[in-house]
């Protein structure tokens, strides 16, 4: 999945002010922990501030009993890089924003590669609405995969 690639580029500036060793990739569970803590702390920069709390609140906010372990931050990254896709941007420009929104990092490449992964498993979920007939699923499913296609 897409958030086993994604990575914090200013991890290392989060280890610094606060003293703890983070992992550098987002959704491990002891970065996700690291992130309400170190929203508040006026040392860091102000922009890693900014990033830390746009995921919070973008990846973060579930109900979940096990949050932020229930699956549901990896779910909303690898829906927003969708949604990205869906407004026209390319897999360069789905990293730039990702980055520059967010902090985090991924390649471009992996972009692409789960988009492709994406359209592949969109195209047997419309094949198995086919199959039952749900026809609104298929059109919907349809407009998503041409979305991400374009």
């Amino acid at each position: 999945m897409i958030a086993d690639k994604a990575r914090f580029r200013a991890s290392r500036k989060i280890e610094r002010v606060t003293g703890v060793r983070l992992p550098d990739r987002v959704f491990n569970t002891a970065f996700l922990e690291a992130v309400a803590p170190a929203m508040g702390n006026r040392a860091l920069d102000t922009r890693v501030r900014e990033q830390l709390l746009n995921i919070h609140r973008d990846f973060l906010s579930c109900t979940c009993r096990e949050n932020p372990n229930c699956g549901c931050p990896e779910k909303k990254f690898a829906k927003t890089i969708l949604e990205y896709r869906e407004t026209g941007l390319d897999h360069r420009q789905i990293a730039d924003a990702v980055r520059d929104e967010y902090g985090i990092e991924v390649f471009p490449a992996d972009i692409l590669s789960f988009l492709e992964e994406m359209v592949h498993t969109l195209e047997v979920v419309k094949e198995v609405a086919r199959i039952e007939g749900k026809e609104g699923l298929m059109k919907e499913t349809d407009r998503h995969i041409r979305a991400v296609e374009r």
